[in-house]
């Protein structure tokens, strides 16, 4: 298998776990009364190619539901993300 494609996976599980634990440590914050994480560090994380973590973390942890705008741009960003993907895999890899 490419070693480039090896990389690119492992970066983007790497990014999506970052993005996810993210959510479910704020909820947990959120939960407990802590500090918190600021929304644009999730926004950040999901943008950074984690937008399946992010999506995952939202709605696993049912944190950030209620804001509108984490309902529609965390699905926007994933659905842009996979484009992004399947034109650079069928682009320049295949």
């Amino acid at each position: 298998m490419n070693p480039v494609i090896i990389a690119v996976v492992i970066a983007l599980i790497v990014l999506n776990l970052i993005s996810f634990f993210l959510m479910a440590h704020d909820k947990r914050r959120a939960r407990a009364g802590g500090r918190r994480v600021p929304e644009k560090t999730l926004f950040l994380a999901a943008a950074c190619f984690g937008g399946l973590g992010g999506v995952l973390g939202m709605t696993l942890c049912r944190h950030k539901t209620r804001h509108w705008y984490f309902r529609v741009f965390f699905p926007l960003l994933l659905i842009v993300q996979i484009a992004l993907l399947i034109f650079i895999f069928a682009r320049y890899l295949i």
